[in-house]
């Protein structure tokens, strides 16, 4: 039955679903695709896993925050265009209003809210979704000892600092190298592993005005070519607003990048942070626009070629490469996670309990991060 108002109900699951998201989702992007595979594939059954992964492998192939762009592709493959900008916008607008009014806090008090209490329950439900999250996609994604070679390669590289965008261009090529018998790819997988990715221009302080298109323009570009995790976008970041224009001090650089790490919903709300600091709730908003806006834009662009990249056998192996490629980087972030969240033994308990919970029952993922949080609250918060 369709509401009276002409809004579809699938277009209205999909905009309750990530409006919850976007309140929920803690721990970053591991962590908020976990979520979403629990949705849409164990809850809804939209998607199977192997068609999950292919999204998952195509979020890895353009620029922009991954998890969003999940979101986004989640929205455009359940409802169009439609679903696309209802998912996203749905996924990002809580965030960034709960980070605007942090901003706010911070620009009158001078400092940020101190939240730390929620993380240390949260966190550990948030290692158990993730870990639970990679083991059932990775027994799609591993299909034999080239892929599972591949994918615990790609792990450990990563771990030792190797560049995750060149690992994945790495692993598509080497997995055409092999299913096509093109052993020269693998030189040039060779050469893809040592090309280093800029991280923004030249350095030099400038001391450029704060004006609006200035500071939109430049999330536009920040949205449009960083690949990588939330530490590329505090280099990224640091090397205009800080080095070059003196726009931010590297405290107010940090405080935002923390801020967007330890909300709910996409990390990439750090803009929305720096935006009202530099320029009020209208620089909140374009700032915000503009590091999102690419990924709307690359994710309707790409989508519909998805089909397509499978019915090929040279571009279906390069996203079977991508795809076991990006489970290994998401089993490096599970582990530095890990190593952060589970710290003492009430961490460990919150975690034990969260995996019976979640492997017995079909319990949403979002009463366990409630309850985590709501531990959290107690047993650090002032009252202890």
């Amino acid at each position: 039955m369709t509401p009276r108002s002409g809004v579809s109900t699938p277009l209205l699951e999909l905009a309750g679903l990530f409006l919850r998201l976007g309140l929920t989702a803690f721990g970053g992007p591991a962590a908020h695709i976990a979520m979403m595979r629990h949705e849409v594939v164990d809850r809804r059954h939209w998607l199977t896993d192997a068609e999950f992964l292919d999204l998952l492998a195509a979020t890895h192939l353009i620029p922009g925050p991954n998890s969003t762009e999940m979101a986004i592709h989640l929205g455009f493959r359940r409802e169009g265009l439609r679903g696309l900008l209802v998912a996203g916008a749905g996924f990002i607008l809580p965030a960034s209003l709960l980070v605007g009014g942090l901003a706010w806090i911070y620009v009158r008090f001078g400092e940020a809210p101190q939240i730390g209490w929620i993380m240390y329950g949260v966190s550990p439900v948030i290692i158990v979704i993730v870990a639970q999250a990679l083991w059932k996609l990775g027994r799609t994604a591993v299909k034999g000892p080239l892929t599972l070679t591949l994918g615990v390669s790609v792990a450990v590289l990563a771990l030792v600092g190797w560049n995750e965008l060149g690992l994945l261009v790495v692993a598509g090529l080497l997995m055409v190298a092999v299913r096509r018998g093109r052993p020269g790819l693998v030189a040039v997988a060779g050469l893809a592993l040592s090309a280093p990715v800029p991280l923004a221009a030249e350095t030099g302080h400038l001391a450029l005005q704060i004006t609006l298109p200035r500071l939109t323009l430049f999330f536009l570009k920040v949205g449009s070519v960083l690949f990588g995790s939330g530490y590329v976008l505090l280099a990224f970041l640091r090397a205009d607003l800080v080095e070059r224009w003196g726009w931010l001090t590297d405290t107010q650089l940090i405080d935002a990048v923390t801020v967007g790490q330890v909300t709910p919903g996409p990390v990439f709300t750090t803009a929305t942070f720096i935006g009202y600091v530099l320029a009020g709730w209208v620089g909140a908003g374009l700032a915000t626009l503009g590091i999102f806006l690419p990924g709307f834009l690359f994710v309707a662009g790409s989508h519909p070629f998805i089909p397509r990249l499978r019915a090929s056998p040279t571009m279906s192996a390069i996203l079977d490469g991508v795809v076991v490629a990006s489970l290994g980087l998401m089993a490096t972030v599970t582990w530095t996670l890990t190593r952060a969240a589970i710290i003492d033994v009430p961490t460990a308990g919150v975690a034990v309990f969260a995996a019976v919970i979640l492997l017995r029952s079909a319990t949403n993922t979002t009463w366990v991060i409630l309850a985590g949080a709501v531990f959290g609250a107690v047993w650090q918060g002032p009252g202890l």
